[in-house]
């Protein structure tokens, strides 16, 4: 059967290749019928090597599928293999792979012979495998790692990082004579009501042998009705094996329709090469015409209007999936964002696929595109991503900043033709570096900022999370996580809130905000207008996060989301909603009686075989009447009948008790399907009536019965937490550079001073009588080990200690008397589990004033 199966696959892709190899350019997704498997065997590229242990997968894939939010992932090898057929017209082309993405490190051999490299998790690359391909069946091998690089970013940062081919995979056949990889660049210099003009940049590579050709190249825009608007012919001379970049200046487009997230217009470059009169290469670039500005003291604007953006920040992975999500469900991700009545997305904390910034230039909301240079605070010792951002060691600081500035200069390659990004960003909280590597991770900022400028001049470059390490105004744009809002009140540079919120919780969660410190800016505590933080320099602001993700922190850590992992929104989604987008919540669940099962689906049809598109499944609990309630029993989705699985396999089972969760009444998973037909499926609950519901998949790969391979059963495995890699006696201080709230400060001693490392600066409250406080937040849920305090002088007041979950409901955990410049408490014999810490002085004097000059928080690297 096995063999039959692969003879009908083989067909199918060499009537493919047939019909690719007679057009002028072919693409075609290869993400269907792989083999897999974990480690790293030797040999593992040789065609007579036995895969028979190794498994059938399917593209996008992670290592670590299924995966369901646990703090740690698989860390290692992974080989994947996959058999292309092609046709003996192949030999006349250039045939090469494009992978939008292969976490981390990528070694690709083609008939046995290795035929390239790339290192960096979060952008793509294209292979030339002409010279190993030929007709007939050939061998494709692709070897993956996910190990941690101390030259590799990102070093650190707070999400999942497991490894596998987690994008698309393209097989793409031109002539020697071609458009290069992501070769064009269209910019629009002047633009107005009346007129646009248009630059165009392409970048045309000749690999033929022998003499020199003459090469036309014919760029014509098109509307979006397909109408030609525009069109320019040059042509050169260009020698053997060589590249060459066209600049046109196109003839002006008359009353552009401009881009923006109300009017998402899109025109379309195409670009058409000949040799010698006859077609060579065309290639198609979809572009937006609009106009940004940045300022320091009147805000955004967008096409010379002004523009607050409200926005979110998205993680990329999705509940069982992990970091292999389709085009499809990309796509959701940003429709829900939108629909909340936001404008803005901020890409946490690396590039996206090209799937998304398509879906925002599409759907209309602006995109803030992020390089992956990245920081977590209490860091350990080099081993893993809980690191220093930069590194501490000399001798690792090349390798690393090359890796940064290649995966930066490919992120700007491959997305810089999207009107909806409108700011590139250096990386996340980078001055979560070591102390004696804050000069040299500085000084690298300043190059990786002057080395995105020259990339592309049309667009400002943002330092993300710039609040701590005196580098805000190293960029363009300076964006502010959590107290940065409070902090930098007219920074005098443009400037966003780039995180704000960070709540922790579970669906449903309350129907509120989460403005996190924003309501505490002075301006807002004098003024009771709503939303008084916006202020007319600030260019906006992005609620951390738009949805929950996997997190090497913690489970809690990453329930930040006002969606969960599973694509389902909390109340807060919906408050939101309410007040920007006018829809009113809907009916909450309430506790009932069940009686029966409700299924329903994102859409009914998954549009081709090739995994790009996939099926939004919720189950919802109801009584008789059709009710929806907020009982969770356990619930089991079954693929009855047809193609399809889910990351589990043919079947998926929900509990109020496993991380794979029913909550509040609802489940919901994504379901594919790499073969065409009908699949039927079912939600089954004991004593509980069941509902089902079908899906049909289009495309060329049909499903048929006791031929075509099932999907087997995927149990989840609970990987290891990912350690600080330091002994179990050493404790890591968990508060340096956190954010913090503070009843008010003294002008040039604000709350910052207390957590910043150096007992030299302090912060202290306003000299007068009293009462006052100091708080710090440690963004994660942790088992306090001890406090260790330092004060300026020995005039300190008496102080409690108090710790929360919420922020709201705070307990006393330890209290001191004053007259002391040091102090240890112990903590863990209070059970003190908590995220925030707060040191309050009931009774303050102009003559024993509230002041800290350090604040540690000490935890054992376990927690």
């Amino acid at each position: 059967m096995k063999s039959l199966l692969r003879l009908a696959v083989a067909v199918c892709i060499a009537l493919l290749a047939n019909l690719a190899c007679a057009a002028t350019r072919s693409s075609e997704a290869i993400n269907r019928d792989w083999s897999f498997t974990l480690g790293n065997p030797a040999n593992a590229w040789a065609a007579g090597h036995d895969t028979e242990q190794w498994r059938r997968v399917d593209l996008p894939h992670s290592f670590s599928e299924p995966y369901f939010l646990g703090t740690g992932f698989y860390v290692g090898h992974g080989w994947y293999r996959k058999n292309l057929e092609l046709p003996a017209s192949v030999t006349e082309k250039r045939v090469s792979l494009e992978f939008d993405g292969v976490f981390q490190e990528a070694e690709i051999w083609v008939n046995g012979q290795k035929a390239g490299r790339h290192v960096g998790g979060y952008t793509g690359f294209s292979v030339d495998i002409t010279p190993y391909v030929k007709a007939g069946r050939n061998l494709l091998a692709v070897h993956v790692n996910n190990e941690w690089n101390a030259r590799v970013a990102p070093r650190a940062g707070e999400h999942v990082f497991s490894g596998g081919i987690y994008r698309n995979v393209r097989l793409v056949v031109t002539d020697p004579v071609h458009v290069a990889w992501y070769g064009t660049f269209v910019t629009t210099p002047q633009v107005s009501d009346e007129r646009a003009t248009v630059r165009v940049q392409t970048e045309v590579r000749n690999e033929r042998a022998g003499a020199p050709v003459t090469v036309e190249l014919v760029s014509e825009v098109l509307d979006a009705a397909g109408k030609r608007v525009s069109v320019q012919r040059s042509e050169r001379t260009m020698p053997a094996a060589s590249t060459v970049t066209y600049e046109q200046q196109l003839p002006e487009i008359a009353q552009p329709r401009l881009w923006s997230p109300d009017r998402p217009y899109l025109y379309t470059l195409v670009s058409r090469l000949h040799v010698d009169g006859k077609p060579v290469d065309r290639y198609q670039t979809p572009f937006g015409i609009r106009t940004i500005e940045f300022t320091a003291d009147r805000g955004f604007f967008l096409n010379g209007k002004h523009l607050y953006m409200i926005g979110a920040n998205v993680h990329q992975d999705h509940a069982g999936w992990g970091d292999g999500v389709t085009d499809g469900a990309a796509r959701r991700d940003v429709q829900m964002i939108k629909d909340a009545g936001f404008n803005f997305i901020r890409g946490s904390h690396y590039p996206h696929s090209p799937a998304f910034s398509k879906a925002t230039d599409e759907i209309g909301l602006l995109f803030w595109s992020e390089a992956p240079f990245w920081g977590i605070g209490g860091f350990g010792a080099d081993g893993n991503w809980l690191s220093s951002a930069y590194p501490p060691d000399p001798a690792d600081r090349p390798g690393f900043e090359a890796s940064v500035l290649q995966q930066t200069e490919e992120m700007i390659r491959i997305h810089r033709n999207h009107p909806s990004i409108v700011v590139w960003s250096n990386g996340n909280e980078v001055f979560f570096t070591e102390g004696q590597a804050m000069d040299a991770m500085r000084d690298f900022v300043k190059r990786q900022v002057a080395v995105m400028r020259r990339l592309d001049p049309t667009r400002p470059v943002a330092i993300g999370g710039s609040q701590r390490g005196d580098i805000d105004k190293l960029g363009d744009v300076a964006g502010y996580n959590g107290d940065g809002a409070t902090l930098f009140l007219d920074p005098g540079v443009p400037s966003v809130v780039s995180e704000y919120g960070s709540t922790i919780t579970d669906r449903p969660g309350a129907y509120e905000p989460g403005f996190g410190l924003m309501p505490d800016t002075p301006d807002q505590k004098a003024n009771p207008k709503p939303y008084s933080w916006r202020y007319p320099w600030r260019s906006g602001e992005a609620l951390w996060a738009g949805f929950d993700h996997g997190s090497i922190a913690s489970v809690e850590f990453g329930s930040m989301g006002f969606i969960d992992y599973f694509r389902l929104p909390k109340r807060q989604y919906h408050w939101y909603r309410s007040a920007y987008a006018g829809v009113p919540p809907p009916a909450w669940p309430v506790d009932g009686k069940p009686a029966q099962l409700h299924l329903a689906a994102s859409q009914a049809q998954i549009r081709g075989t090739q995994g790009l598109d996939d099926a939004h499944l919720v189950v919802t609990v109801q009584d008789e009447a059709g009710r929806a309630l907020s009982n969770s029993p356990d619930v089991t989705l079954t693929i009855v009948s047809g193609p399809g699985k889910f990351p589990t396999g043919r079947s998926i089972h929900f509990s109020n008790t496993s991380m794979v969760a029913i909550r509040d009444g609802q489940a919901a998973i994504t379901f594919r399907s790499y073969f065409a037909g009908k699949s039927v499926i079912e939600a089954t609950s004991p004593g509980l009536k069941p509902a089902r519901i079908a899906i049909t998949t289009t495309g060329p790969d049909p499903f048929v019965p006791g031929v075509s391979p099932l999907a087997p059963d995927q149990p989840v495995i609970a990987y290891p937490p990912i350690s600080r890699n330091a002994l179990a006696s050493d404790p890591i201080n968990v508060t340096t550079s956190r954010p913090t709230s503070t009843s008010g400060a003294e002008a040039g001693h604000p709350a910052p001073m207390a957590n910043d490392g150096q007992e030299q600066t302090w912060w202290s409250a306003p000299a007068k009588d009293g009462s006052a406080f100091w708080a710090v937040d440690l963004e994660n849920l942790y088992a306090l080990h001890w406090l260790s305090l330092a004060m300026p002088n020995e005039q300190a007041p008496d102080f409690v200690v108090e710790i929360s979950k919420d922020g709201a409901d705070w307990r006393p955990i330890a209290d001191a008397k004053g007259g002391r410049k040091t102090y240890e408490l112990a903590l863990f014999e209070h059970a003190a589990i908590a995220r925030f810490l707060r040191i309050r002085f009931p009774e303050v004097t102009p003559d024993h004033p509230a002041a800290l000059s350090e604040v540690r928080v000490m935890v054992f690297p376990a927690n």
